[in-house]
């Protein structure tokens, strides 16, 4: 059965790309969201969030009426899910943002339809999917048992860098992996409407592993530059020409360290394996543990560079969790800004983000927090700390390096921890 329709619940850094190049692949799109700002901001032909080139497809699929954003599923020939994973504060995974999707999903289902997971998730959840959509449906079936009609359930992570979405989901390789061989099938076929990539089939539970150990690979590499620069800091070394002197070897390739790991992927997905496996998965929780660590040894560096000022003004450079987006999620420099502000109240902390108009919510309560313009900061910060390397602030290492600086991400030849 060819597949005219799609519903795509989620429409958030995953859901809103692949809702907007399947629109652009002549696929009619119903895109869903429980936020109204959102479901109004696409049915205008807008993006609610930084990312390159998105904007112009989404304005080309709603004006084409390719696309289209609404509250609730309606029926369709196939479903993409893309909600949120987040873990609880017990590092267990919450799987209730996708069990409201199945459960929202299930009254419009008529049998012949393919559910496609994508949301990053532990092992086993695609099956819970479909068990929870069969709950609400016993009339269904995976397998047309009982005479009853299939419904086919597959799982197909999203392996895109912010930045780069609407480039990488075409590009880039797939992993699909189904219930049954069929749903995998069916859902290649969906993802080959705009996938030029080589597009891999497996089994389900083996789709949703090769995701988190794809994460789990760079956080533990990750790591081992963060700890790196703790060692390279004890010893008085400069880590990044450490660094960079160690990858002159053929087969060395260190990272670069950073405040910390941030994005709902890598500062997430480690955890879910070690969940599935707390007794096995040894290295992965110490390279999550390392990399949860470092925010409060850059704000300890902080902490070290204002002491002896009574009430001084720290300037913060950067929010988001990696350069050059408006990526919040998970951000190791909004743990240190709302850190910084909640351990030393007497301090001004001044913010630098291009990429936003407005504070988090996890800074809205702090009244020594202001977001300010580059040249505020620069004039009035007794101590700059770089957190993030925007292209946008390249052009001002000159001028912080002739102050008091603590440098996160190597941008400056001086004031680097």
């Amino acid at each position: 059965m060819g597949i005219s329709t799609v519903g795509v619940i989620g429409l958030g850094y995953i859901g809103l790309p692949t809702a907007a190049i399947l629109a652009a692949n002549g696929v009619a799109v119903t895109g869903v969201d429980v936020s109204p700002t959102t479901v109004t901001a696409v049915n205008r032909g807008e993006v609610p969030f930084v990312e390159p080139d998105l904007a112009g497809y989404v304005a080309e699929g709603v004006s084409s009426g390719k696309l289209r954003a609404v509250a609730a599923p309606e029926p369709a020939d196939a479903y993409i899910v893309a909600v949120p994973t987040p873990f609880m504060g017990d590092h267990k995974p919450d799987l209730s943002y996708i069990r409201s999707a199945a459960e929202a999903i299930a009254p419009t289902l008529r049998g012949g339809e393919l559910v496609i997971l994508e949301s990053t998730s532990p092992p086993g959840t695609t099956r819970h999917m479909a068990d929870w959509i069969l709950a609400e449906r016993p009339d269904l079936s995976l397998d047309g048992s009982g005479g009853r009609p299939v419904i086919y359930v597959a799982h197909c992570p999203e392996r895109v860098l912010p930045g780069r979405i609407m480039v990488e989901l075409v590009t880039n390789d797939r992993i699909v992996g189904g219930i049954t061989p069929e749903a995998a099938q069916r859902a290649r076929d969906l993802y080959q409407v705009f996938c030029q990539g080589e597009i891999l089939l497996t089994d389900a539970a083996t789709a949703e592993a090769a995701k988190l150990v794809e994460n789990s690979f760079r956080d533990v590499n990750i790591a081992f530059a963060n700890e790196l620069s703790l060692v390279a800091d004890k010893l008085g070394i400069d880590v990044w020409e450490l660094i960079r002197l160690a990858n002159h070897h053929p087969r060395v390739n260190i990272l670069q360290p950073g405040p910390g790991v941030g994005g709902h992927c890598i500062a997430v997905d480690p955890w879910f394996l070690v969940d599935a496996a707390p007794e096995e998965a040894r290295l992965i929780r110490t390279a999550r543990e390392v990399n949860d660590a470092k925010p409060r040894w850059v704000l300890h560096k902080v902490l070290d560079a204002v002491a002896g000022i009574e009430s001084p003004v720290v300037a913060a450079y950067g929010l988001a969790f990696k350069p050059n987006i408006d990526d919040l999620r998970e951000s190791p420099a909004v743990e240190i800004v709302r850190d910084m502000a909640a351990t030393f109240p007497q301090a001004k902390v001044l913010v630098v983000e291009p990429h936003v108009d407005s504070l988090p919510a996890e800074l809205e309560g702090f009244d020594n927090v202001r977001l300010v313009e580059a040249e505020e900061a620069l004039e009035a910060g007794d101590v700059q700390v770089l957190l993030v390397d925007h292209a946008a602030f390249r052009g001002l290492s000159g001028r912080l390096v002739e102050q008091r600086l603590v440098d996160t991400r190597g941008m400056t030849a001086a004031g680097r921890v």
